[in-house]
């Protein structure tokens, strides 16, 4: 079976409502653990994080950055959302056990046979049964209340000479020159970082990254900065290309991503979608020249793979 309940999980109930969701304003949430992840898990959901496959896969050239070698034995995706990334990683490296967790059961059935999947909370006790050689985590900036105590865990959990890499958004983005505050792509920011705050899940923490990596004890990071226009105002190929991506990626998750959010600072559906109305033009506004910037961190676990 290619999705399991993690071992971690004592929530017995769960195995009857895996797949059974919570559904809110017409969008559907995750059961297990529910409330901890604010983002939706819909058909909607699964096309964006599909497209932040592309993008990412587009702006790296590959899944990964960290050198891993060409034989890792063992390796996790954490927060594996569709579990497209664990499949590719699966299918490019056949030798090694890939598993992706996640608290939403999102994931095909049909799998390479060296991939699995398990229902699981990051944020709890990591008890694997071996140490892993790369650890992987992409588009995490909304999940967890104090990320550095799971880079903390990440860390415990790689063998001697295993990387950590983690991928990531730097929210709320930026515009070139000076910020357009009179916006309602601004405004929008401003309010999604505050309401973030006030619910104990930061969404601006990527920047800290790298210092996280080095407090821990991992040596050799390594920050790798990348730029995504929202829209195809930057010169060149490649940057409109990225900025196609990019754009849809936001279109069609601003409504998942501001119903919770906002709805916790007082605003209704209504207001939330009426408002979103502007922020969804000035995104398409080639005139605004806002991007999104992306960091890729990774590093290695002293000591000698074993």
């Amino acid at each position: 079976m290619a999705i399991n309940l993690s071992h971690r999980s004592t929530t017995t109930s769960l195995r009857s409502s895996i797949y059974d969701h919570i559904e809110e304003n017409g969008r559907t949430y995750h059961r297990f653990r529910h409330g901890k992840y604010v983002l939706p898990n819909d058909q909607v959901t699964k096309m964006i994080i599909d497209i932040q496959h592309a993008l990412f896969f587009l702006s790296l050239g590959r899944l990964h950055l960290a050198p891993i070698g060409p034989n890792p034995k063992s390796v996790l995706d954490i927060g594996t959302g569709t579990g497209l990334w664990a499949i590719e990683f699966a299918e490019q490296y056949p030798s090694t056990q890939v598993l992706g967790t996640d608290l939403s059961a999102i994931q095909p059935v049909q799998v390479p046979p060296n991939c699995r999947f398990e229902i699981d909370d990051a944020e709890d006790d990591w008890i694997f049964n071996e140490p892993f050689d790369y650890i992987h985590g992409r588009m995490l900036l909304s999940c967890f209340k104090d990320p550095r105590s799971v880079f903390q865990k990440a860390y415990d959990a790689l063998d001697p000479g295993g990387y950590l890499e983690m991928q990531d958004f730097v929210f709320p983005g930026y515009f070139m020159g000076e910020p357009r505050t009179e916006t309602s792509l601004y405004k929008w920011g401003q309010v999604i970082c505050e309401a973030s705050e006030k619910l104990g899940r930061p969404w601006a923490n990527v920047p800290k990254y790298k210092q996280w990596f080095e407090e821990i004890g991992f040596e050799e990071v390594v920050e790798k900065k990348y730029y995504w226009p929202l829209s195809a105002w930057a010169k060149g190929d490649y940057y409109k290309q990225i900025s196609v991506y990019a754009q849809a990626d936001l279109l069609n998750g601003l409504d998942g991503m501001s119903l919770k959010l906002m709805g916790s600072m007082g605003w209704s559906a209504d207001e939330v979608k009426e408002f979103l109305i502007g922020v969804k033009e000035d995104v398409k506004n080639t005139a605004i020249h806002a991007y999104g910037p992306m960091r890729v961190v990774y590093g290695k676990k002293p000591g000698v793979k074993h």
